[in-house]
């Protein structure tokens, strides 16, 4: 399969991108911190939304046709794409928040995944907690494997494999993946969570990834809810789902919505980022 040049940026195309990803995770932190029980996901919403607007960047999600909210959050057996609104989060609640901005015309995308405590169900929260443990792990060792993959498919395989080797029976969704990203959210090429015949196109100076591993407790099949967004589990199992966008460039990688780059979910995998000159 060809792949045309326009997945690859230039050096400086990919410096470009640094701060539309440090506005990314600088409103999933402003939502993060208000996460607790009580707390509505519209709520959520607009801290993130007060973030984005104040580094003069806006909200990509807001740039697909018939999506008015600023970031999705994700509540239990909601694996990706829930519509902020009224719902009040609740004790041992797993919540996905997945957010976007853009910066004179780049786009940072990330996800995270928090667990709110619960002392009645310490048994439901210490599942849910692995769960997003793992997912995470599995995205970090996407983003190792980035660093020294030929093919974009190696990430794939290594998310597959972390994940296997938790040995939890997770499922991996297969309709939902992650995605080339620069001057729009969503670019070629796909990126896999799991291992695929093809191997994609190769792993060059230039290319920029949205890593994102979604991952649920149980079977990995789905619907979409009414609201014509919502992805949930069929069986009601609880979901994770974990993000980075990560630069490829001539000295390693970098994590462009990670403020350090990367370096301490890299660190367990003996990767070290290196900033982009």
């Amino acid at each position: 399969m060809g792949f045309g040049r326009g997945i690859y940026k230039t050096p400086a195309q990919l410096r470009a991108m640094i701060e539309p990803g440090l506005i990314t995770a600088a409103a999933l932190d402003a939502a993060r911190e208000l996460i607790a029980p009580g707390v509505t996901t519209l709520e959520l919403d607009a801290a993130a939304a007060d973030v984005i607007r104040s580094r003069g960047a806006r909200s990509n999600f807001q740039l697909v046709r018939g999506y008015r909210h600023t970031v999705c959050v994700s509540v239990n057996e909601q694996v990706v794409h829930g519509i902020p609104g009224n719902r009040e989060l609740e004790p041992g609640d797993i919540v996905s928040i997945d957010a976007g901005a853009e910066h004179r015309g780049w786009n940072g995308d990330s996800a995270i995944t928090v667990v709110l405590p619960d002392p009645a169900r310490p048994g439901v929260v210490a599942e849910r907690e692995e769960l997003s443990r793992v997912t995470a792990r599995s995205l970090w060792a996407g983003i190792a494997a980035l660093a020294t993959a030929r093919h974009v498919g190696d990430v794939g395989a290594a998310i597959q494999d972390s994940i296997e080797q938790s040995g939890q029976g997770y499922g991996i969704l297969r309709e939902y993946v992650g995605h080339g990203i620069g001057r729009k959210m969503h670019e070629a090429p796909s990126v896999f969570n799991y291992r695929t015949a093809d191997p994609g196109p190769e792993v060059r100076p230039g290319l920029v990834l949205a890593i994102e591993p979604m991952v649920v407790a149980g079977s990995d099949a789905t619907f979409v809810e009414d609201d014509g967004w919502t992805v949930s589990t069929i069986d009601g199992t609880a979901g994770s789902h974990w993000e980075h966008s990560v630069a490829v460039h001539d000295g390693g990688v970098w994590v462009l919505t990670a403020p350090d780059g990367g370096a301490a979910g890299l660190a367990p995998f003996g990767v070290a980022p290196v900033p982009i000159g």
